[in-house]
């Protein structure tokens, strides 16, 4: 026989104060009402924090960073592409010129030459004017300059202007690495030079002392070696050097044959004038033997004396006689 048990729950327990809740209920949704109405003014449109998504954000742990936009990066890319193809530095560039220019007149040219050079703030560092001994030969002049080197192109134009051009160049070394490696270096080696004299102001034995003492001498004198080659360099590149080459547009003209008796005159004049030295170095020569003859005479008396003294000193050789027939 199965018994079935039926349990009953209790009913719920009706509100005491149905009244009191409504009451409470309305009186939040007023207070909530209000509140809000007062906030959202004073905060504006731009402080978006106050409203429900952005406490819950707030609330909420944060996390990573929203990724950019693909239009952002894109831009961000392209900007730092041209950043990175674009050179920080212009090239240092070593530039040398060689012109030659055909003239009229190689003196005329020559001043011309000097004009151009105090006008463009230059230095003529040589200059060589070769006249040709033969007449068949054509005049030259080599000339070395200096010009800064924002005048290079402005200089060459000017020499150009002076005759007709045969030839010219222009030749660029790029030095920028040079220049760059050598600073880096001489960074570094200041660097060194202050760790140094930190540690030699440190107490210390002698033998540290001296250590670091001759350490400090080889950086300063790296430092110095550096140093120079940079002014070497920085000094090339600012100035730039051209190797000018004048020639004349004919050869020299030929001199005058001279008549007979300038010839005459000529032969004469280098006759009587060697015959005048002729005098004189046969004069000093006797000036010279009179000096001399104390030491003559004596070479002379021993020379005779040994002769004589060998003579007497000779043994005769002694004939024997014949038999008779």
């Amino acid at each position: 026989m199965k018994t079935h048990l039926k349990i009953n729950s209790p009913p719920p327990k009706p509100n005491p104060n149905p009244a009191n809740n409504s009451t409470t209920r309305f009186a939040v949704a007023v207070f909530l009402t209000l509140s809000s109405t007062i906030a959202l003014p004073s905060c504006g449109g731009a402080q978006t924090s106050s409203s429900p998504e952005n406490q819950v954000a707030a609330s909420a742990p944060q996390s990573a960073p929203a990724p950019e936009p693909v239009a952002q990066r894109s831009k961000t890319s392209g900007a730092s592409k041209k950043a990175a193809e674009t050179p920080a530095t212009r090239p240092q560039l070593i530039k040398k010129a060689q012109l030659s220019v055909v003239v009229k007149s190689i003196d005329a040219s020559t001043k011309s030459v000097t004009n151009i050079v105090e006008t463009q703030q230059g230095d003529i560092l040589g200059f060589q004017n070769q006249k040709p001994p033969d007449s068949s030969v054509r005049q030259t002049a080599s000339v070395e300059i200096r010009v800064p080197q924002e005048r290079l192109e402005t200089t060459l134009n000017a020499l150009a202007k002076l005759g007709n051009v045969e030839n010219r160049s222009l030749m660029a070394e790029d030095v920028t690495d040079q220049l760059v490696d050598n600073e880096a270096r001489l960074r570094n080696l200041r660097k060194s030079e202050e760790m140094v004299l930190k540690i030699m102001e440190r107490s210390g034995s002698v033998g540290d002392v001296l250590k670091a003492a001759q350490e400090l001498s080889n950086i300063r004198e790296s430092i110095e070696r550096i140093d120079a080659q940079l002014k070497s360099l920085r000094n090339q590149v600012a100035y730039s050097t051209i190797s000018l080459t004048l020639e004349a547009a004919v050869s020299a003209q030929q001199t005058q044959e001279p008549s007979l008796g300038l010839r005459v005159q000529e032969t004469w004049g280098k006759a009587t004038h060697s015959v005048g030295e002729l005098t004189l170095g046969l004069f000093g020569l006797g000036i010279w033997l009179l000096a001399y003859s104390p030491y003559l005479l004596l070479i002379g008396a021993a020379v005779y004396g040994f002769n004589r003294f060998k003579k007497q000193h000779s043994v005769p050789q002694i004939q024997e006689p014949k038999p008779p027939q």
